[in-house]
């Protein structure tokens, strides 16, 4: 028995040690195992920061590195808004923005829980969050590891495959997206100096040293936790306004370690900017510790004063028509902006694709009692704007670029041949195959409009062409080759002429870059302010001058400059027809020479061109009143005291004077200064006891104006916004305050139209004394001028104002008809109104660039495609 029960421990020892043998052994292969795959998964995925913002956390005893959710919420990520700059709106896929969401929180507290734990489970931990990340930023390393995961890396490619354009989209665009985020962090160190100038901007350098901290530690976890990433993240392009050495340079003044960046440190830094780009177009920063705006500034330009808005008048005071048209403002606003699903038609009216609302309203005119005064020239606006696309000619191309376009323009672009049959001998237009070509000649100067204008300046030498004159009215401007040649003098035209049976005429003028609009002089006066043109010209622009009363040439009194020059180039001046005669010397008091005599003009000289055969008569305003005074008739009579000059909009004309200003200070004593002084210098009769639009004296408030908007041009619009300025010609600022914007562009080859709203302070006069043009408009309407006619439009916190009055959808539409397929358009303002304005575009398949808001301000700049729909809706 003893014998037995050894035999019987022995065996069961022998079992143990055997079995424990076995359990050892298969752990230390499990070991192996797991080392082994630890150590694949920790050098082929390195930590993902897609949608989340990389945090250092540093202990005495051990160092780790989290990752943690980004501050923006995650409804923001399933917006649909595209990155800045992207060229193709894309979004995450539907499983990578879950797994941001669901996973961020435990990402935290397993990071917390793994400083208490070995380092083979915190690895183990690690390693298992860096396998569910995965999906969301797929590397061409991880596709080499994937397929020996088995059947998980089948699901895994796929994954792979429908992330491949996301990554391809972001990586092509992220260096125009650094340049924006250096021109972000370059702007807080402008902050100082905004507050010196603008004082409503109410950033404190607390907060702003705060920001700079922020963004600093955020550049270095940025850097270090995208260290690993490889060189296959590059941008496949780039925008050509921004430069590789800036980029580098601004690149390496944000690391935060003193060696150069690696190139894979670059990649890993585009792509976490790219993804932080796009939930900052979606959501406003929480931060108020004074961040600055895109382009280097606080939000823009400061508020509006409310004080000083009671000292200046508008159009919409002005004009009792147009308080009768507009009595309530607009209640209706009930567009919010989700219009994704809406249905555009084309235009169904028979003006086709040269369509312009307020002067093709059919119905409107239909209902006239009459057209003696050229009432059906004028505009006719419907109750509310349409919301119709207005289809493109067939075979419609780019436009010529200037200058070539001032010689020729594609036919197909404006396939009217009327005036070439009419025009042709007088060398207005000429078809040469597939152009319609410009010789450069009009009615009164066949050879050419430059030896014209040369002639006028032999004529009056004290016109001064680019110096004393530089802002001219052209008044039946034809194809506009006076107002196009004159850019050679250094001279800013604007032209009119109407809608008439000279067909396109104003829009051959817009297609060649130079600036007209359609109008006509009818009953109403022109839309412009009083005594703010150096010139007004008319060549045989068939305007009946000497009619009722003067009527018609006592409007060009109005908008003449006490001391400017009229130049009267027509057949009464030289030619001995009884009809010329009469209208020139008859003995009745609406001859030209009697009424000009009346009207107290002096008639400088009269001189004929040998070599078009003409003569030109030219007048010069007085700059007194002495000689009113002095009239045996007082005929025409002078303006009552409380006509105001100014009032534009929907004002019926008057046969009537105004007087000249005589009071010391009052703008119209003195001529501006020469060009270019003029430019940037405030106007004399800007009094400092007068606040401006910004709350500041008038004269600071110009000037801040005027640097404001170079330094917004220099830093953002020049390189920040993808825009190729040698594309850019005729440009719009849809609401114009002081000029600044047009101002700053003074050294591009464009012009810009400064438009003043009706309801906004009257501050145009203040734009043409610094050289520059404008009108007045309310964007409530359509605008006078064809489709596809401007470059660039500029809205600077216009929606938001807007958005009280009217819909904002009609007016995005109108835009929509101004630009040219290839245009853009630049908006700044509340976040809100942008938001709204970009879903409309996005609706009409215009390519949003940039899309960026903070502080609840936002900036969008977007170009529009050649899409049009398919189908024409009811008939208008």
């Amino acid at each position: 028995m003893p014998i037995a029960k050894g035999r019987s421990n022995k065996r069961s020892s022998s079992s143990s040690t055997s079995y424990a043998s076995t359990v050892t052994t298969v752990i230390f292969i499990a070991l192996c195992v797991l080392g082994l795959w630890i150590l694949t998964s920790n050098s082929v995925v390195p930590p993902q920061t897609t949608t989340t913002s990389g945090r250092i956390t540093t202990d005495s005893t051990d160092t780790t590195t989290t990752t943690t959710s980004s501050s923006f919420s995650s409804s923001s990520l399933d917006k649909k808004d595209p990155p800045a700059y992207e060229d193709n709106p894309g979004n995450l896929p539907d499983d990578a923005i879950k797994g941001d969401t669901i996973e961020s929180k435990p990402d935290e507290e397993k990071s917390q829980e793994g400083e208490t734990k070995d380092s083979s489970k915190e690895n183990s931990k690690e390693s298992e969050r860096e396998q569910e990340q995965e999906p969301e930023q797929t590397r061409e390393e991880e596709t080499k590891e994937k397929p020996k995961e088995g059947n998980e890396s089948v699901e895994e490619q796929e994954r792979q495959t429908e992330n491949e354009n996301q990554i391809s989209e972001e990586s092509s665009i992220t260096e125009n997206q650094q340049e924006t985020k250096r021109e972000e962090n370059r702007g807080t160190e402008n902050i100082q100096e905004e507050n010196q100038q603008e004082t409503e901007t109410g950033t404190s350098m607390e907060g702003q040293q705060q920001q700079e901290q922020q963004q600093g530690q955020q550049e270095q976890e940025n850097s270090e936790s995208n260290g690993n990433e490889t060189e296959k993240q590059q941008p496949q392009h780039e925008i050509e306004d921004v430069t590789n050495d800036e980029t580098q340079q601004n690149d390496g003044s944000e690391q935060s370690k003193d060696e150069e960046p690696t190139k894979e440190e670059k990649a890993g830094e585009t792509q976490e900017d790219s993804v932080q780009k796009e939930t900052n177009q979606e959501e406003v920063s929480e931060s108020n510790s004074g961040g600055s705006f895109i382009g280097g500034d606080n939000s823009g330009i400061p508020k509006e004063s409310k004080e000083s808005r009671k000292s200046w008048s508008t159009q919409a005071d002005q004009s009792e028509n147009q308080n009768d048209r507009r009595k309530d403002g607009s209640t209706n606003n009930s567009d919010d902006g989700s219009i994704y699903g809406y249905t555009w038609k084309l235009c169904n009216v028979t003006a086709g694709a040269d369509y312009i609302p307020c002067l093709d309203n059919e119905k409107a005119l239909r209902q006239l009692h009459s057209t003696k005064h050229y009432e059906h020239r004028e505009r006719h606006c419907p109750d509310e704007g349409p919301t119709c696309l207005v289809p493109l000619p067939q075979l419609y191309k780019r436009p010529v670029e200037w200058p070539k376009s001032r010689d020729k323009i594609w036919y197909n672009n404006v396939p009217h041949t009327k005036l070439a049959e009419v025009k042709g001998h007088q060398n207005w237009v000429k078809v040469t195959g597939e152009f319609l070509t410009f010789p450069g000649g009009g009615t009164q100067f066949i050879h050419g409009a430059l030896h014209y204008i040369d002639f006028i300046q032999q004529a009056v030498p004290n016109i001064g062409w680019g110096k004393h004159s530089r802002v001219v009215l052209d008044v039946g401007c034809g194809v506009a080759s006076f107002g196009g040649y004159l850019f050679e003098r250094d001279v800013l035209t604007i032209s009119f002429a109407p809608k008439d049976e000279h067909e396109a005429q104003v829009q051959f003028a817009l297609e060649r870059g130079i600036p007209a609009i359609s109008a006509v002089m009818g009953s109403q006066r022109l839309p412009f302010p009083g005594r703010v043109f150096d010139v007004v010209h008319c060549a045989r622009c068939r305007v009946p001058w000497h009619a009722e009363g003067g009527a018609l040439l006592l409007e060009l009194n109005r908008v003449l400059r006490p001391g400017g020059y009229f130049v009267w180039s027509a057949t009464p001046v030289y030619q001995k027809l009884k009809e010329d005669v009469e209208i020139w010397k008859g003995r009745s008091s609406k001859s030209m020479s009697l009424l000009t005599v009346s009207m107290c003009w002096e008639l400088v000289t009269i001189k004929k061109d040998k070599l078009n055969s003409i003569g030109a008569a030219i007048y010069r305003k007085p700059n007194s009143n002495e000689c009113y005074g002095q009239r045996k008739h007082n005929s025409p009579p002078m303006c009552k005291s409380d006509d105001d000059p100014n009032a534009a909009w929907y004002v019926p004309l008057q046969s009537c004077i105004h007087p000249v200003p005589v009071n010391e200070g009052e703008r119209g004593t003195r001529w501006p200064e020469e060009w270019p002084r003029r430019l940037q210098t405030p106007p004399y009769w800007l009094n400092r006891s007068q606040l401006g639009i910004y709350g500041k004296p008038a004269p600071d408030d110009f000037a801040s104006d005027y640097e404001h908007w170079k330094r917004v041009l220099s830093k953002s619009y020049l390189k920040g916004l993808g825009i190729s300025w040698t594309n850019v010609r005729n440009v719009m600022d849809m609401r114009a305050v002081y000029g600044g914007f047009a101002a700053a562009l003074k050294d591009l080859q464009v012009w810009v139209l400064n438009v003043v709203n009706v309801n906004s302070p009257d501050t145009l006069p203040i734009i043409y004394e610094r050289g520059l043009f404008g009108i007045y408009h309310d964007w409530c309407e359509s605008f006078s001028t064809y489709p596809r006619t401007y470059d660039l439009l500029h809205a600077d916190h216009l929606f938001s104002r807007l958005k009280k009055r009217c819909k904002i959808l009609p007016v995005v539409t109108e835009i929509d008809r101004l630009v040219r397929p290839g245009g853009k358009i630049i908006v700044r303002d509340e976040s809100v109104a942008v938001g709204e304005v970009e879903n409309i575009l996005k609706s009409l398949h215009w390519e949003v660039r940039l899309t960026f808001s903070k502080d609840q301000e936002g900036i969008l700049s977007a170009q529009k495609s050649n899409w049009r729909p398919d189908s024409y809706g009811a008939k208008e």
